[in-house]
């Protein structure tokens, strides 16, 4: 496992991260002994920054994560997120406002049993609320040594501006794979200009780079899936087909689908870290396989060519999810 350097304020981490929503929630029951084997076992193989955030599973997952990595804690880099919110009735909400930005931190450290969280993620940008106001809040954790880097996740080029120029960003954590290319033309230049390192989140487009999905419908209502739009009708026949691209190179390669999109992502650049997510050690252990697979300028092209952002059928989220995105 090489080591990757995100930002250009001093982090350094391993290659791949280890996401652990899925954990929590959205993706079929919990099993925390499994997942706590999975965590301990991402340390075994050698990744060092794992992602968790306060809304997941409603505060579980902040403390799950922390059991493991508090026994660990000079190796890892902890990442969290603050700012979305599930309120009493179960609807969404966003909060960057200043005084919250201080109470989500002390809760999450409480939850994480640390006294410090390495990077800190503004989890949705509130478009109530300058981010002038929300990041020098997040600035004044830095100072007060509650955390060490800032970051935001789904924000859009002008955000990014200003938020650099209160404090510097070390990390983008946002969603970008073969699957979802959104970022490559206006975002990930920025973030190059800027010296901003970039966190993709489902890397394997929520499983479907991996061709093991069922259809939206055959999916329990708990699973984000279920909703997706693109695995529903004919958006699911044409994204199948789109990524038989991905199947085909790894067939040849004798690697798996999944192993062929994080490779692709991390010949993208090395200012790239996939954070894929799994409950489970053995995806944990296929995942880490990608570090050891190599392909050549005519097979990253051919990937580009085959999933190129206007052929992948349908959008990322439902209407009121993207509403929550800041491109």
């Amino acid at each position: 496992m090489k080591k990757r350097k995100l930002g250009s304020q001093g982090l350094v981490v391993s290659e791949l991260g280890l996401g652990s929503m899925g954990m929590s929630q959205f993706y079929g029951p919990r099993d925390d002994a499994e997942s706590t084997a999975t965590l301990e076992r991402g340390i075994d193989l050698g990744l060092d920054f794992f992602d968790t955030a306060d809304i997941y599973g409603t505060g579980h997952n902040e403390e799950l994560v922390g059991k493991v990595m508090r026994k660990h804690r000079n190796r890892v880099v902890i990442a969290t997120k603050f700012g979305n919110l599930v309120l009493p009735d179960g609807t969404r909400a966003i909060n960057g406002r200043p005084e919250y930005v201080r109470s989500a931190c002390d809760a999450s450290l409480k939850r994480l049993g640390v006294d410090h969280v390495d990077l800190y993620y503004q989890h949705r940008v509130d478009k109530n609320v300058p981010i002038e106001d929300t990041v020098g809040a997040m600035a004044d954790l830095v100072r007060e040594g509650k955390v060490r880097y800032l970051g935001l996740s789904e924000a859009g080029e002008n955000t990014i501006r200003r938020a650099h120029a209160v404090h510097p960003i070390t990390a983008l954590q946002s969603e970008y794979s073969l699957w979802e290319r959104g970022l490559e033309a206006r975002i990930i230049p920025v973030l190059r200009e800027l010296g901003i390192g970039l966190v993709p989140f489902a890397p394997l487009g929520r499983g479907f780079l991996t061709g093991a999905v069922k259809r939206a419908e055959e999916y329990p209502e708990t699973d984000f899936r279920r909703n997706d739009p693109r695995y529903q009708g004919a958006n699911f026949d044409a994204n199948m087909k789109a990524a038989a691209a991905v199947r085909d190179i790894a067939a040849r390669k004798g690697a798996t689908p999944a192993q062929i999109a994080l490779a692709w992502l991390l010949h993208k650049g090395p200012d790239i870290v996939p954070i894929p997510g799994t409950k489970r050690r053995r995806y944990l252990e296929e995942n880490v396989g990608a570090i050891n697979v190599p392909l050549s300028a005519e097979e990253m092209a051919q990937l580009d060519a085959a999933l190129p952002p206007e052929k992948v059928a349908g959008p990322r989220y439902n209407a009121k999810q993207m509403a929550m995105v800041d491109r």
